[in-house]
């Protein structure tokens, strides 16, 4: 991937010269493959349910079914939202709520996806938790993620509802009702601060924002993340973010994981143990999707090849 035209210094400038010129930069081909290669990374690290929240811009109409065919072929569940933000004018904020209303009125497992609050008039947020309350699902948004949102509780205050999915809410400065998603790695990773969830009265899940799908390790961290700000956490809190994460999923709470540890039913063995990174078999719904660590819908290698290709005309366009 490209450097950026300059180089970031601050949040804002992260989402102006990356990610937001990735997302433009992405069609339909592209999100295939890398929906492709994240179910597959994530069947591969034992994680059988996804809830994804998708932005391209220059390609939004069937881009909720591209990934939710893909994460099928795989076998991997997935609840789906496109990311409705005002960045690209009026239109593009309403070709968003109308992909989120074709992918979920055609039986589609979603909620209606919000970018954030900062990005988005006081009518696209009316409009997203208007047709989310109409379909009967909740608004799966990021929310105060860094100071460019800082005022995200005062504008959903009086749209969020319990059904809402609220991500990261690191600068959040009042309570909103909904599940909180962690994102320890993601919020590291963009120097946006601890979220201290803790602290918080919410259900709160783990998430990974993206970066992989590795529920294990994100515990690890999410648990020394904690730890780090409070010298008191135990593993045992980080943990039931984990397990919270089958609220938005119940299904998968059937699906049967074998590793190559004996103790991965306990957070503290996880919290202490390096390396548990072998997945021997996965199973759901009575059927093998991953066998002696490979996929068996999918040729992983053939995943990768077209990932590697595509990247490389992403990567162009950047």
């Amino acid at each position: 991937m490209p450097a950026p035209p300059r180089r970031p210094t601050s949040f804002g400038q992260i989402l102006e010269q990356v990610w937001w010129r990735l997302d433009a930069a992405l069609d339909l081909e592209m999100i295939r493959a890398s929906a492709l290669l994240g179910a597959t990374e994530a069947l591969m690290s034992g994680t059988t349910a996804i809830v994804d929240h998708h932005e391209s811009p220059n390609a939004i109409d069937g881009s909720l079914d591209v990934i939710a065919d893909a994460c099928a072929e795989v076998g991997v569940r997935v609840v789906c939202a496109y990311g409705v933000t005002d960045r690209h004018g009026a239109d593009g904020a309403a070709r968003g709520l109308a992909e989120n209303e074709r992918f979920l009125r055609a039986g589609g497992r979603g909620l209606v996806g919000v970018h954030a609050a900062f990005t988005c008039s006081p009518e696209t947020l009316e409009s997203a938790a208007g047709l989310a309350a109409d379909l009967g699902v909740g608004v799966h948004i990021h929310v105060a993620e860094g100071p460019d949102d800082a005022d995200a509780g005062s504008r959903l205050e009086p749209l969020a509802g319990d059904d809402w999915l609220i991500v990261h809410c690191v600068m959040l400065d009042r309570a909103l009702p909904g599940t909180i998603a962690h994102n320890p790695r993601s919020n590291m990773n963009n120097g946006v601060g601890y979220a201290r969830p803790a602290e918080r009265a919410n259900r709160v899940v783990l998430g990974t924002d993206g970066i992989g799908a590795d529920m294990l390790e994100e515990f690890r961290l999410a648990y020394v993340a904690h730890r780090a700000d409070d010298l008191l956490a135990s593993p045992d809190t980080a943990w039931s973010w984990l397990e919270n994460g089958y609220a938005l999923v119940p299904e998968a709470r059937l699906d049967q994981v074998t590793w190559s540890y004996d103790h991965v039913d306990s957070a503290w063995h996880v919290a202490f143990t390096p390396g548990i990174r072998a997945v021997r078999v996965v199973s759901g719904d009575g059927e093998v999707l991953l066998d002696d660590g490979l996929p068996t819908r999918v040729d992983v290698e053939a995943v990768r090849a077209k990932a590697a290709e595509q990247a490389r005309r992403l990567h162009a366009r950047l």
